[in-house]
């Protein structure tokens, strides 16, 4: 009997620790949550309004380098032509500096001041001893980016349909049509301004936790760059996301080339309900389509399909 108490006692120490990170006010998410207050830029530096503003900066920076590594210095490497989704378009030195040049142009006269002012305006950031629940964390990320999915839709949608923004405000993006790091923030003020307000109001909807708001934040830096690469590597979402539901870079370089089609930043339900989407397929079967034309127009089979098509 007594042998039996001792083991209880003893598994009762042994769960005891591991319950606390598990109960609803302390869960899986507790013991990251603790290493980022108790790490060792301290408590101070997370509370700062500056810091969210230096984290996006210096990991959206740490995101397209590497890229631009490749793209530069990596052109012969096997795998490079292996996972490039225009292997016959190369980036040049000229093209990154002129994105650069836009891109620090663009951090030095809005960003900064923009950062500024938020460090004088806006209160310290409250930082909870508990983490949030991982249901809680998780959801609130995944309804941020299908709201921001469905904003951006509509902006971008209307950027192009409306002559007037299209011209004065998007057209600097679109001057590449091979995607490459850089041009994930190469922007007109505008563009960049609005597309930011919406991107960090959507996780104050939900009232999120700050380290919520912070990966959320994370996530959609990661995944627009990862949108303007010029890569499908294998940890691609579009290669592991179900039923093709993942536009990333493939559909976001096909909307560089047909500027008409896939608006969507993540995801292709929008897209697919407006009948904006269009695939790989759909361009091997235009340009099947397009080289028959030619072939028939070549030998006199082809009259007005000619002018159709075009």
């Amino acid at each position: 009997m007594a042998a039996e108490v001792l083991n209880l006692e003893r598994l009762v120490d042994f769960v005891t620790p591991i319950a606390e990170y598990v109960t609803p006010e302390q869960n899986v998410l507790q013991p990251v949550w603790d290493f980022v207050r108790q790490g060792p830029w301290g408590e101070d530096a997370l509370r700062s309004p500056l810091f969210p503003v230096v984290m996006s900066v210096v990991f959206y920076f740490s995101c397209i380098l590497p890229f631009m590594i490749v793209d530069l210095w990596g052109k012969e490497w096997h795998w490079t032509k292996k996972y490039k989704i225009q292997p016959d378009k190369e980036v040049t030195w000229p093209m990154v500096r002129n994105t650069m040049v836009i891109t620090f142009w663009n951090h030095l006269l809005y960003v900064l001041p923009s950062a500024v002012g938020q460090y004088i305006y806006t209160p310290p950031t409250p930082l909870p001893p508990v983490s949030p629940g991982l249901w809680e964390f998780t959801w609130h990320i995944m309804a941020s980016l299908i709201i921001f999915d469905f904003q951006y839709f509509v902006w971008h949608w209307l950027h192009h349909k409306v002559r007037f923004l299209y011209k004065h405000f998007h057209a600097l993006h679109h001057q590449y049509h091979s995607p490459f790091s850089w041009v994930t923030q190469y922007l007109h003020p505008w563009e960049l301004i609005t597309v930011g307000i919406l991107t960090t109001i959507n996780p104050w909807l939900f009232g999120s936790h700050c380290f919520t708001i912070w990966v959320y934040m994370l996530i959609s830096i990661a995944v627009s760059v990862e949108a303007h690469c010029g890569f499908v590597l294998p940890w691609s979402p579009m290669n592991w996301v179900p039923f093709g539901l993942w536009g990333g870079a493939v559909k976001h370089d096909l909307h560089h080339q047909r500027p008409y089609s896939n608006f969507e930043p993540f995801f292709c339900i929008w897209d697919r309900l407006a009948g904006t989407e269009f695939t790989l397929k759909d361009r091997q079967r235009a340009i099947d389509r397009r080289e028959k034309i030619e072939y028939d127009g070549h030998n006199g089979l082809v009259g007005r399909e000619v002018k159709k098509f075009n």
